[in-house]
């Protein structure tokens, strides 16, 4: 199949509204985005992988502690990007709830949506050629990623077709990296919703059930850094491979 340019990902969403209760004390006076591995805030590793591949505009929301999100990172010409905030009112809209909310920054085209607290050494260039970009009955493409043993049973099955589905209670899937490609009519259902917490899960849910998510499996490394004790794991690991190169 050849790859359509105009659904080609040009534009990107970090989420990084969320207060990181499971990371205290790290997050009372950082926002978790900003806690740092290998002497790099996690929201920059995003920030320069995503730069690196192209993307000129990137839509970051906050709702817990903005001012030092802004402050850090600012409109974003130091990687040669520009930052749009989309700052939440206190607890934030949940990730979809965010989504929509920056929807108007990020057109009608395809776009990247990153966890701000993961970390993962997938190449971000692989979703400018993915089955999202080819197929224009597709609404969203997923990165997958081994289970992790705070999700041990995962969240979907990844289909020989490379669909994405549901799995049964009986099942083992495979965990969702929190790194996707979305489309703006993914969301069109729920345009009732903006202003309201509304969850990615319930998004997906109606193109899930059509068969109108593509997914695909990453084997290599990821963590959701969402405790004070994988953050230093992840730090020391990254130390060592920098002290190996």
């Amino acid at each position: 199949m050849t790859v359509d340019p105009r659904r080609q990902p040009k534009k990107a969403m970090i989420l990084a509204a969320g207060r990181g209760e499971r990371m205290r004390p790290l997050t009372d006076h950082t926002p978790k985005p900003l806690l740092q591995v290998a002497n790099k805030a996690l929201i920059v590793w995003h920030i320069e992988k995503l730069a690196k591949v192209g993307v000129s505009e990137i839509v970051i929301n906050t709702a817990w502690l903005s001012h030092a999100l802004v402050a850090a990172i600012g409109d974003g010409s130091q990687w040669g990007v520009h930052v749009h905030w989309s700052h939440e009112c206190a607890g934030g809209l949940e990730t979809a709830g965010g989504v929509l909310k920056a929807l108007p920054w990020l057109s009608d085209a395809p776009f990247y949506v990153i966890n701000g607290d993961v970390w993962c050494d997938y190449d971000f260039a692989k979703l400018q050629h993915c089955a999202l970009t080819q197929q224009p009955e597709l609404l969203a493409h997923l990165v997958l990623v081994d289970n992790p043993e705070h999700n041990p049973h995962g969240d979907f099955r990844l289909t020989e077709q490379e669909r994405l589905a549901c799995r049964s209670a009986a099942e083992t899937g495979l965990t969702f990296s929190g790194i996707s490609v979305l489309s703006a009519e993914l969301f069109a259902p729920w345009q009732h919703a903006t202003g309201e917490r509304l969850a990615l899960r319930d998004v997906f849910a109606p193109a899930l059930a059509q068969g109108l998510i593509s997914a695909e499996y990453h084997p290599g490394q990821w963590t959701d850094v969402g405790t004070p004790e994988r953050l230093e794991l992840l730090n020391a690991q990254l130390l060592r491979r920098a002290r190996k190169d």
